[in-house]
């Protein structure tokens, strides 16, 4: 529970920022009645997957596993070879513009890619 007690205050509206996400979305290996009774006492509603049923969340975690995914085609970055961190960063920089780059050219033709 320190990661969810560790959420920084969330941006919005002005007036007092909120501390607590609505939701939580966790897969599989925290389905636990204990972690669910946890986030209902903090106020946040569970979307954990039951052990052994397909993922109803699938659409909730695309978008991580896409952008994983994307950033993983550029092997550099797939295993860190640096000892720098600066130079990680960079790296990490260029590959998001590439991936930008793509997607606005691809965009522009009309065609839409993954």
């Amino acid at each position: 529970m320190p990661p969810v007690d560790g959420v920084p205050a969330i941006r919005g509206r002005q007036g007092c920022p909120r501390r607590k996400p609505d939701v939580l979305v966790a897969d599989q290996g925290y389905d636990h009645d204990k972690y669910r009774n946890l986030l209902r006492q903090r106020g946040i509603r569970p979307l954990i997957n039951h052990r052994g049923t397909r993922d109803n969340n699938q659409r909730f975690r695309w978008v991580v596993e896409q952008t994983l995914a994307l950033l993983h085609q550029f092997r550099r970055l797939t295993e860190r070879w640096e000892r720098r961190t600066d130079i990680h960063h960079g790296f990490l920089t260029l590959a998001r513009g590439l991936i930008a780059w793509r997607r606005l050219r691809n965009h522009h033709n009309g065609t839409t890619t993954c």
